[in-house]
């Protein structure tokens, strides 16, 4: 516990204290147009154990900063265990911790809080930090350092532009920058984008389908298989759990729809695959992070048939034996192109957002700019030596 005059900050216990750490964010945030209130039954079930498959291989303390009785300051410190075994190459490994959901009123404030994180990894056996990871690598990771202008689309952080001055004042430096790409996806792809589809439109050995909804678990298996084979090597990575992979499957299942995932097979064989979502950030802004009175019947009735401006690629990949093949990027090419008339024409989509992507990620970098994307929004995940 550190306390300054009339400042504390106190580790949290309870579900008063859970729902306290929750409904800060939405009073610092609520000048900022482009923040997007959560629903605040997610953003509760992320901070509560019991119904977040990623503690089963992970622990965390969440802590309050209180002054004058008013709560003024929030952070999470966190442990991933099964990052702790991954090479060091890849950003985790042996001894790095992590920080992450921290909201505050001043600067100072800010650095009281991420030293109090600091302190429990170090209490852990921590001998480095990275933050902000709020809290797995597959929720939110790093701070909104460009694109401040326009919101975040469903499951991407938005945060106000003093943060990055207050974590690098104290003493962290940038170590890894996501991007996410913006894209008009009424225009027709370039000419060559179009040659290559049409090639790959007459191999006979490839074929691109859609996901079978009825068969969501043997479907969402296929894609976990690519997925960890794809990814394996990519800074960052942890592979999901079972618990993880039951809780994904509980709260996408109701934004899956069938044209918007792609799974590419050749020679019969599942080889890549393409998630596309549509940005729920859309129907749940106006709701002010509630479901009552009548936000549930808005945004089940939205769920029915979405109308959207914007829909966003959160994954894809193609397994590693072809990733430095033609055939990949064909692969890639044609699933974003058959998703993206889908979007358009069923959904009434006009903007794609592809990410967020690795700044190294040169494969799928090139895609980008080969469809002409132009980058939206930069994340920077930070780290610090304890």
């Amino acid at each position: 516990m550190l306390a300054d005059q009339s400042l504390t900050i106190r580790p949290i216990h309870s579900k008063a204290d859970r729902k306290a750490f929750i409904d800060l964010a939405f009073r610092l945030n609520a000048d900022d147009p482009n923040w997007v209130p959560p629903l605040k039954g997610e953003a509760l079930g992320l901070i509560t154990p019991e119904k977040n498959g990623w503690f089963s291989h992970a622990e965390a303390q969440l802590y309050l900063a209180e002054r004058g009785g008013k709560i003024v300051g929030r952070i999470s410190a966190h442990i991933d265990t099964l990052a702790l075994t991954l090479p060091a190459e890849q950003g985790f490994g042996p001894g790095v911790g992590c920080w992450g959901l921290l909201e505050a009123e001043g600067r100072d404030l800010a650095h009281a809080l991420i030293a109090t994180a600091e302190q429990w990894l170090r209490d852990k056996h921590m001998v480095r930090a990275l933050g902000p990871i709020s809290m797995s690598i597959w929720e939110e990771p790093g701070l909104l350092i460009e694109g401040f202008d326009h919101p975040p689309t469903i499951m991407m952080g938005h945060h106000k532009p003093h943060y990055q001055e207050w974590i690098e004042s104290a003493g962290y430096r940038g170590v890894k920058t996501l991007y996410t790409y913006d894209l008009d996806i009424t225009k027709e792809f370039p000419p060559l984008v179009g040659r290559i589809i049409a090639a790959g439109e007459k191999n006979a050995r490839i074929r691109i389908r859609k996901v079978d909804k009825s068969q969501f678990d043997k479907e969402a298996a296929i894609i976990l298989a690519i997925l960890n084979d794809a990814w394996s090597d990519n800074w960052g990575y942890v592979p999901l759990t079972e618990p993880e992979i039951v809780d994904v499957g509980v709260k996408l299942k109701p934004i899956v729809f069938e044209d918007l995932i792609r799974i590419a097979e050749v020679d019969g064989e599942p080889v890549a695959f393409m998630i596309v979502l549509p940005d729920l950030n859309e129907a749940i802004a106006p709701l002010n992070g509630s479901l009552f009175p009548f936000g549930w019947a808005k945004l089940l009735w939205w769920l029915r048939k979405p109308k959207v401006r914007t829909v966003r690629v959160p994954l894809m990949g193609v397994v590693k034996r072809l990733q430095s093949s033609r055939m990949a990027s064909q692969l890639a090419l044609m699933m974003i192109e058959y998703i993206r008339r889908s979007a358009v024409a069923e959904y009434g989509a006009s903007r794609g957002e592809i990410g967020w992507i690795l700044e190294d990620n040169q494969g799928m970098r090139s895609i980008a700019d080969l469809i002409e994307c132009k980058i939206n929004k930069k994340y920077e995940v930070y780290e610090r030596t304890l």
